[in-house]
């Protein structure tokens, strides 16, 4: 079992936008003041510059274009919808926001296929859809793949019966928490556990200061400790630059600790010293993708440990 793979899906935008349906609970969106269409050009223009990043170091990046007809506009998220899974399962999520499910598609899999990757069953939890139950994928769920641990901060977008079936399901330890932002002088739950920690194969960057309940806080992490993982701790300042939003993968020669261009210059050099004694940092600008979509590096990047013919 590894914690990072080598091979990413990623869906390029057709329709990029600041999504109306998912802004009532993510409060990182904002809105640009330009046309739909000048942002989404804007928002392709980083994600193919953000792929040919990853692709230059070794990164194999599978690009699924997404379908206009669709008009999904968050689209270039694909990790709150489906994950991947090492015994060759795929599961399917329920999305809060309507315009999102429809980002559910078939050709997503057979391109993955095409690609070599084999898929040996489905896990469909997107029925709780119709009982306003939602669990946003590796958005919600911050998965420690050696250890068999999942961690979740509870919010409108992650359900803890929900979770707790995943868990079951896939038999991972569940460590459940609420993590929170202030929002116009209001403590309000963070919308996705990934904006607020990253797990990597020896060390975790997490926002220690969202997590409000002491006992909570201590829980995750005396959970972190036991697996050895150094603590690499951030502010709510920094999440704010999506700082928390990152994700490790496999070059062909090194790891890396993937994140935007503002969660890099948000970080001190203590932090960034603490990160680059495991691996390099790797970042791409992402300032369009950021504003309107409220969802950075870590979000764009669906991991794929599916088992290869």
């Amino acid at each position: 079992m590894k914690q990072i793979t080598d091979s990413l899906l990623m869906i390029r935008p057709v329709a990029f936008r600041m999504n109306e349906q998912t802004a009532v609970n993510n409060y990182f969106q904002e809105d640009l003041a330009e046309k739909n269409a000048n942002i989404n050009t804007l928002a392709q223009a980083e994600f193919d510059d953000f792929v040919a990043k990853l692709r230059e170091v070794g990164v194999n990046v599978i690009v699924e274009h997404d379908d206009i007809l669709a008009d999904t506009p968050d689209s270039i998220f694909p990790n709150n919808w489906v994950s991947f899974h090492a015994d060759g399962t795929v599961a399917l999520y329920p999305m809060f926001a309507e315009n999102r499910r429809k980002e559910r598609r078939m050709e997503v899999f057979r391109r993955l296929e095409s690609e070599g990757f084999i898929i040996e069953q489905f896990m469909d939890y997107s029925e709780a859809e119709q009982e306003d139950v939602f669990l946003e994928g590796t958005g919600s769920l911050i998965l420690d793949r050696v250890n068999k641990k999942a961690y979740c901060a509870l919010s409108p977008r992650a359900d803890e019966s929900l979770f707790i079936e995943f868990c079951e399901d896939f038999e991972y330890d569940p460590v459940v928490f609420t993590a929170y932002q202030t929002v116009e002088d209001k403590r309000l739950p963070i919308y996705h556990t990934n904006v607020m920690m990253c797990v990597a194969d020896e060390f975790c960057v997490i926002c220690l200061d969202s997590i409000d309940d002491k006992k909570e806080r201590k829980n995750v992490v005396n959970h972190l400790k036991q697996t050895g993982k150094e603590i690499i701790n951030i502010t709510e300042q920094q999440l704010q630059h999506f700082a928390g939003n990152m994700l490790q993968v496999q070059g062909s020669e090194h790891k890396y600790l993937v994140m935007s261009a503002a969660a890099e210059r948000s970080l001190n050099q203590e932090q960034r010293d603490q990160i680059e004694k495991h691996c390099p940092i790797l970042s791409s600008e992402l300032h369009t993708i950021e504003t309107c979509g409220g969802g950075s590096a870590r979000c764009m990047m669906a991991e794929v440990f599916l088992p290869r013919t």
